[in-house]
């Protein structure tokens, strides 16, 4: 086990390594002199919100993704209010009253979700902070389809769906997989969830341990029990097989979430630091 934690951390540590390379300004422990206490403050706040609603940790790092995907981890996704946004604005008050104007938002969204992998996952890994606020609001629906764009691999991409172990999704989503292609046993657990017609309920997006960052994901897509149809034509891939083993997927994960969390950032003399995470400061 130790062994394996060792390798998580150098496959991780080297993946921060690229992205400091190629996203200028970009370092560990970037706070360490102008707030100290930042990542704590923010690891603080996280795991009471978590104790709190079992959800947290889904949400962070679907909100992540989403900021990471539209503008760039920028925190431009925080301008548009939602619940997640909203638990990301305490934490901001937090970091705010340990050290003002200093630590962006976009950085603790990263950290948030770095966090969030650790409550819901056991484990964690470094990742480099730096980044500034974006000034330009960007909604959900201006999500690019593409991580080739972003320099990430369909490696990557594979990766980081391993975060569907957690979270929901509602029935409208996945009404049209409801077909042969699914388990059957899981189809029709779900055809009674989500009859034709009915609510448009929430389903946990894994039937085992949903609350678990986990490498089941792969095990459930292996079984044909996976909810989206993004998820079932993702993992016809050959090496979903190999991605049941824990430890590797752990690796890739971090290393995954290390190079999504360095797409396009602003940094230096770029942006600002926001004092509210929700509005622009002008």
């Amino acid at each position: 086990m130790k062994q394996a934690c060792l390798q998580l951390l150098m496959v991780a540590f080297q993946a921060t390594l690229v992205t400091m390379s190629s996203s200028a300004g970009l370092q560990y422990d970037f706070y360490s002199s102008s707030c100290p206490n930042a990542e704590q403050t923010v690891r603080n706040v996280v795991n009471g919100m978590i104790d709190a609603d079992q959800t947290m940790p889904a949400a962070f790092l679907r909100l992540l993704f989403h900021d990471c995907f539209v503008m760039g981890c920028d925190a431009s996704i925080l301008l548009d209010p939602t619940k997640a946004n909203e638990a990301v604005n305490k934490i901001k008050a937090a970091v705010e009253d340990v050290c003002s104007g200093k630590v962006s938002c976009a950085d603790i969204l990263a950290f948030a979700a770095r966090d969030s992998v650790a409550r819901s996952g056991g484990f964690t890994f470094p990742i480099p902070s730096g980044r500034r606020d974006g000034t330009v609001s960007s909604a959900f629906s201006q999500l690019i389809d593409s991580f080739a764009a972003k320099n990430l691999s369909v490696d990557d991409l594979v990766a980081l769906s391993g975060a569907h172990s957690i979270g929901v999704s509602h029935c409208s989503a996945f009404a049209n997989r409801l077909r042969p292609t699914v388990d059957p046993a899981y189809a029709a657990q779900l055809n009674a969830t989500c009859p034709a017609g009915g609510a448009d309920r929430a389903v946990n997006n894994s039937p085992v341990a949903p609350d678990a960052l986990s490498n089941q994901y792969y095990r459930n897509a292996l079984a044909g029990r996976v909810l989206l149809t993004s998820d079932a034509a993702l993992l016809t891939r050959g090496d979903t097989a190999a991605r049941v083993n824990a430890t590797a997927w752990m690796a890739r994960f971090a290393a995954a979430m290390v190079r999504m969390a360095g797409v396009e950032v602003l940094t230096g003399a770029q942006g600002e630091v926001r004092r509210l995470c929700n509005v622009t400061n002008s």
